[in-house]
């Protein structure tokens, strides 16, 4: 089955302490897309200016990511360039630029309205509701946020809730969402909003689900060398979403921990370098070789005494 991806397209500029590369593939449907597609075809949706690359469409192609849904447009790509500090968890944007993006409404081609499973990556609520408005009773869907949609169209996200299977967002924003401390609560609360399921990342201390009576917490794979942190938590979202898409014809919470372990290998792998440059070259075989050394992680024996 065909993963529908829905989000922004982006250029960057990234600066760390270390390095600082500019005019780099980024956004969110960009990394949601380039991940889910060591799983599932993807059909993605979007809107890039006269100035993208043809080169990122190439790229596209010999992923098996269906770029119809692309929208190019006289006028720049979407612009955006940020600067880490030491820690690199701490990001401050020195500037946006929106762009042609400014101005995106999101169309389906006819082809992709009946697709089963959907991922609405991090754009305004808005336009994810106008997404779902074109699709014909999809199986699953996904659907990421963030804190100036928390802040500023709350209601446009509340009326979304409901028709979203899973909803993926970070502990900061889970608060934010729910005005609790404990991100117990807070997922809790987030569920009774609506979403069958929701996920919450944590960074480098991995990331928790919740269903109506399950829940399930997940480690973040441990890294030495981190180079780019950008795109993290969409990849996450990408590898989760394009597992299930390519896996699973009805999903359960035991689909749902896999997929979360997936999605955070798949992060684990893009912070490695720069923008998407670690997912460009990346493989199955060291896909599934940091999988199996995931669970070996996550296994624990109490020693006899």
């Amino acid at each position: 089955m065909s993963l529908l991806v829905v989000g922004s397209i982006a250029l960057d500029t990234v600066k760390t302490p270390v390095e600082e590369h500019g005019d780099l593939l980024g956004g969110s449907a960009s990394y949601a897309a380039s991940a889910a597609s060591y799983f599932s075809p993807v059909q993605l949706v979007g809107v890039v200016g006269s100035d993208f690359p043809q080169a990122e469409f190439d790229f596209w192609k010999s992923r098996k990511i269906d770029s119809a849904g692309v929208q190019r447009v006289e006028g720049k790509t979407f612009r955006w360039s940020g600067e880490y500090a030491w820690d690199l968890n701490t990001r401050e944007t020195r500037s946006v630029a929106l762009n042609v993006f400014e101005n995106f409404q999101p169309e389906l081609p006819k082809s992709y309205r009946q697709t089963d499973f959907a991922l609405l990556a991090n754009i305004a609520p808005a336009l994810q509701s106008h997404v779902l408005k074109q699709m014909e009773k999809p199986r699953f869907v996904v659907a990421d946020t963030m804190d100036l949609w928390i802040e500023t169209t709350r209601a446009e996200l509340d009326a979304l809730l409901p028709h979203v299977d899973l909803l993926i967002l970070n502990d900061s924003e889970a608060r934010e969402m729910t005005k609790e401390t404990s991100l117990i609560k807070a997922g809790r609360g987030i569920r009774k909003m609506g979403p069958r399921y929701v996920a919450i990342k944590k960074g480098e201390h991995g990331a928790l689900l919740f269903g109506e009576n399950e829940f399930f917490s997940c480690g973040a794979y441990p890294l030495e060398d981190i180079h780019d942190p950008t795109g993290a938590g969409d990849t996450f979202a990408g590898g989760m979403a394009g597992y299930l898409a390519g896996n699973v014809k009805k999903v359960t919470f035991t689909d749902l921990r896999k997929a979360m372990i997936y999605g955070s290998v798949l992060a684990s792998f893009c912070v490695e370098a720069f923008s998407l440059e670690r997912l460009r070259n990346l493989t199955m075989d060291e896909i599934n070789e940091r999988y199996e050394t995931f669970k070996l992680m996550s296994q624990f024996e109490v020693p006899e005494t």
